[in-house]
């Protein structure tokens, strides 16, 4: 769960204890009031919370943290606010269940989502998607919870690692759906209530129904995400974790349905063909989301994207601007908590956020707490039980200028399943003189409740501009109803005039599966911004490019029709540059023929070059995952695949490229090489030529055992004495620099991009930590240990130990690293047993022979890393 690039989390519980929060942080807004609505005693180690728009507080209390592995530890509380003075009056224990991640309330349901452990056992056994019900209303589960989806992660990195790389956050769009956020753990064949299962490499997000059918992935190639955030039109918002080493900072993303977004194996050598994220936003850990649309909220702070950063302990506001199907972002501080979580709005505009507050990897049953945030005009008004309204008042409901009204009303008309209700929503949807967000809700809400019947009116609604594309991403929402909707209003959504129309028109024309509609999307323009990376050189991954989302989104639904034979009778054509991007995912022996031949008819230079590319990509394809394989703090990212294997259309491949760099002059030579290196191709006749291997710059070696055995200031006072000459010592950046490496940094840590990555990233720490945290993590390193660079043992064949931290994972190896800088490499099938220590590698007491204002140099030189 929590993931923090470097190390030590201090508790800030002394400055959040008085009411209201005035002083606590200047990044707190002053129009708002802040109040602490629990804390420990009740919630402890509070991992999400979620709000009934009646008020009531859900909290997911997980003491096992996010590396812990024993059961028995959480439970789900609610809270509830009598007097509605933003304190906690009363509480009841809900329900039990390990490693809350996400919570919905909704109605007298309550949907969670968390780890699973046998009885017998005591070992994790996946995550489940589940919902409790309290139909007496007492504040307590009724019985178990009924399982919506299983094996919603991977259980052999659970069991090895803990919950923190594994499925996350649940949010519900208005159209009705479940999102939620998937690690990058992944899973395999998770199973959904009807049966259908489904397999997923890496993270992403993946949507079902509230019945717990029709589980689908939306979106894939992310790394940890932890929670989405979805506006009232169905865009959806994450904020990625910092990868743990690897370079990759958090990234802003949005999502659009069926998009790839490239982490880890597109990241470096091929971000031409992945959806960029929005914004690379520097070291951190993003955890709770939600998209604040509530009418008594100051206009500055609402219809916001609101991002929860664990690492930054801030909440952050992304000002999103349209850019054509997508957005621009600009992040600004809003409200600082102590390693904030989660948070979530009521109907009454109450924001409450839960803070884990330096609880631990591990979780605490001492720390953490709730607080409430409201506008400083705020005024309670009680939110209307929507099981206990009219349905008219229901519909009047759907019009609210609050999300959170909206959403419920919709969810309660759809439960009633009331005739009356189902045509008001209709006629809202149809109203034009009603607001978009209105009608989008009204629109939503019909489709669900009209399912068959209701393609007509919503094809129909398809032929108005405002909410056409609302119109045609409802008719191709439920794969159980395609084949009664027609494929006219999506061909001629194709030529909108607006791109999010064509967006929706080329995704449901992908979802409708009708293989002849492949030539209209192959009209799709590729921009001038299709370029893959330098040789060698990383391609932008984090910076937007709003005009390659809709080919790429074509390119998606080519490949979801498997359109082998319009792409390669394209491939001559003027559209033959998205036919080739379409074809290096289509591993059909028919494409690789087709390849062949369009290379044998062609002229043009550059296009034959293309084809080579194509079939040099197609020469291999990623390994049917069974979950043994994959996962890594430090993943393999060179791709194009993470497990390469050899398929049935490879010989003819290697033949046909054999045969072709014969003929090439030595010059030529390279352009094979080169397309063996970039695509792994591993074709002996490709090998590149030996060269006399430059000489390895040595890195120095440093005998920390020797360094900390001195003692000086440092080692001679107490831990907060040390802290407290900090505070007070400056420091000289240049001398920190000189003591960087004289005390034995440089053995386990890199400042820049350009050297080798060995232990946590140095390079941007002061984006992270402040002068207090990073003291203190030198001085306690084993206080929280850094996620990813835990020391860990490898026992292997041949009677062999390795201890160290990973600095390198593929599906074939294990690069690791020890204390004294020496470097491993451990052939996977070797591997015995691997074990993470609960110990750091970095040994306490480095800093001891340095005077406090050495020391403080080093810390102040440290908090100047902030690229």
């Amino acid at each position: 769960m929590m993931r923090f690039p470097f190390a030590v989390a201090c508790s800030l519980t002394a400055l959040i204890a008085v009411k209201p929060f005035s002083g606590y942080s200047q990044t707190t807004p002053n129009e708002l009031t802040i109040t602490r609505f629990s804390g420990p005693a009740v919630t402890p180690s509070p991992a999400c919370l979620a709000v009934a728009p009646t008020g009531e507080v859900f909290v997911g209390v997980d003491m096992i943290g996010s590396l812990g592995k024993d059961p028995g530890k959480g439970r789900i509380l609610k809270l509830v606010d009598k007097d509605n003075d933003g304190k906690m009056d009363q509480h009841t224990d809900f329900a039990e269940v390990d490693n809350p991640r996400g919570i919905i309330v909704m109605g007298n349901q309550v949907f969670v989502l968390h780890t699973t452990f046998s009885k017998e056992t005591g070992k994790a056994t996946g995550m489940a998607l589940v919902v409790f019900e309290d139909k007496d209303g007492d504040g307590k589960a009724d019985g178990p919870p009924q399982p919506l989806v299983e094996h919603l992660s991977n259980t052999k990195y659970i069991q090895e690692r803990g919950t923190d790389h594994a499925t996350n956050g649940i949010r519900m769009g208005i159209d009705g759906w479940i999102y939620i956020a998937v690690g990058d753990f992944g899973f395999h064949d998770a199973t959904d209530r009807s049966g259908k299962k489904l397999t997923m490499l890496g993270g992403g997000i993946v949507r079902v129904r509230p019945d717990g059918t029709e589980m689908e992935v939306f979106s894939h190639g992310t790394r940890n995400v932890y929670d989405v955030a979805i506006d009232p039109y169905m865009n959806v918002f994450t904020r990625e974790n910092t990868n743990d080493g690897g370079g990759w900072n958090v990234r802003f993303s949005h999502h659009l349905q069926s998009g790839e977004y490239g982490y880890p194996v597109l990241f470096q050598h091929f971000t031409d063909e992945i959806i960029p994220a929005l914004a690379d936003l520097g070291g951190g850990s993003g955890t709770g989301a939600l998209f604040m649309a509530e009418p008594n909220w100051p206009e500055k702070y609402n219809n916001v994207p609101m991002m929860a950063d664990w690492g930054r302990s801030m909440l952050y506001i992304h000002r999103v601007t349209p850019d054509g199907p997508t957005f621009t972002q600009k992040e600004e501080d809003f409200i600082a908590l102590p390693q904030i979580t989660d948070l979530d709005v009521d109907g009454s505009g109450r924001l409450y956020l839960s803070a884990w507050d330096g609880a631990g990897y591990s979780g605490s049953d001492t720390i953490g707490f709730v607080v409430r945030a409201v506008p400083n005009n705020w005024t309670y008004k009680a939110f209307p039980d929507p099981a206990k309204v009219s349905v008219d008042e229901l519909v009047g409901m759907l019009t609210s200028a609050s999300a959170v009204a909206r959403l419920n009303a919709s969810r309660e008309l759809l439960r009633r399943n009331d005739p009356q209700g189902i045509a008001a929503a209709l006629k809202i949807a149809s109203d034009v003189q009603q607001p978009l967000y209105a009608r989008v809700a009204g629109l939503y809400t019909y489709a669900q409740a009209a399912g068959k019947n209701g393609i007509t009116a919503l094809v129909e609604l398809s032929k108005e501009a405002a909410i056409r594309e609302h119109a045609l991403r409802a008719l191709a929402d439920r794969k159980g109803l395609l084949a009664d909707v027609p494929e006219q209003p999506f061909l001629e959504g194709l030529k909108d005039a607006s791109p999010r129309v064509r967006a929706a028109a080329i995704v449901g024309l992908g979802r409708l599966g009708r293989v002849e509609t492949a030539t209209a999307l192959l009209q799709t323009k590729v921009p001038a911004s299709f370029v893959a990376p330098v040789k060698d050189k990383e391609g932008p991954h984090a910076t937007p490019n709003a005009a390659i989302v809709l080919p790429h989104l074509a390119v998606r639904a080519l490949v979801a029709l498997h359109a082998v034979d319009a792409a390669v009778a394209a491939i001559n054509g003027a559209n033959g540059a998205l036919a080739l991007w379409a074809l290096r995912y289509m591993h059909d022996e028919k494409a690789v023929n087709g390849l062949i031949a369009a290379y044998q008819q062609s002229k043009d230079v550059k296009l034959r070059k293309q084809i080579l590319t194509t079939l040099a990509r197609l020469y291999k394809k990623e390994g049917d995952y069974d979950a043994s394989w994959w996962w890594g703090t430090r993943p393999d990212s060179h791709g194009p695949y993470y497990k390469a294997v050899l398929w049935a259309g490879s010989p003819v491949i290697e033949k046909f490229l054999k045969k072709e760099a014969q003929k090439a002059d030595p010059a030529r030579m390279e352009l094979f090489r080169d397309l063996d290196a970039r695509h792994r191709m591993e074709i002996a006749a490709f090998a590149p030529l030996k060269k006399t291997e430059p000489v390895a710059t040595k890195e120095p070696k440093v005998d920390l055992e020797k360094i900390k055995s001195k003692k000086g200031q440092v080692g001679k006072s107490s831990i907060e004495d040390v802290l407290l000459a900090v505070k007070q010592i400056k420091g000289d950046a240049a001398k920190g620099k000189i003591l960087f490496v004289n005390q034995g940094c440089v053995a386990c840590h890199s400042l820049t991009r350009e050297e080798k990555m060995k232990g946590p990233f140095m390079g941007q720490i002061g984006s992270i930590m402040n002068r207090e945290r990073i003291a203190e993590s030198i001085l306690k390193p084993n206080a929280s240990i850094s996620q990813g660079f835990a020391t860990v043992t490898v026992t292997a064949k041949g009677n062999k130990t390795y201890v160290g931290f990973i600095t390198e994972e593929t599906a074939t190896k294990v690069v690791m690293r020890d204390i004294a800088g020496e470097v491993y490499t451990v052939k996977t099938a070797d591997i015995l047993s691997r074990k993470e220590m609960k110990t750091s590698m970095m040994p306490t007491g480095l800093a001891n022979a340095l005077s406090y204002e050495e020391f403080a140099s080093l810390v102040n030189f440290l908090s100047q890393q902030k690229k």
